[in-house]
């Protein structure tokens, strides 16, 4: 084999590595603006501040997360929802929406 050769086997290889990486982490989270994450904590304080029922649809969650909003931990950036005396905690990037619990 020709030095040219084993240079562009490797090369293959290695993005070939690097695509089945890729597909192995799974689909990646939407990007939101500054503004809809500010929005979206917004909302939050408000719904912990007045002790509000919401429901979080949460970024690959199969079912919304239904509760009272306990604590809104700024160290883990998780969010602490409580419902029926079972605590979920959800972390704030992957909060799509939050809605009233009707």
């Amino acid at each position: 084999m020709l030095p040219e050769h084993v240079v562009a086997i490797n090369k293959q290889r290695i993005e070939l590595e690097d695509l089945d990486m890729a597909r192995a982490k799974g689909p990646k989270r939407p990007t939101r603006d500054e503004f809809e994450l500010e929005e979206l904590g917004e909302r939050l304080v408000e719904a912990q501040q007045e002790e509000l029922m919401i429901k979080l649809i949460v970024w690959n969650w199969d079912q919304p997360v239904i509760g009272k909003i306990t604590k809104m931990d700024s160290r883990t950036k998780s969010v602490h929802i409580e419902f029926k005396g079972e605590t979920t905690k959800v972390h704030f990037l992957d909060i799509m929406k939050v809605q009233n619990s009707d």
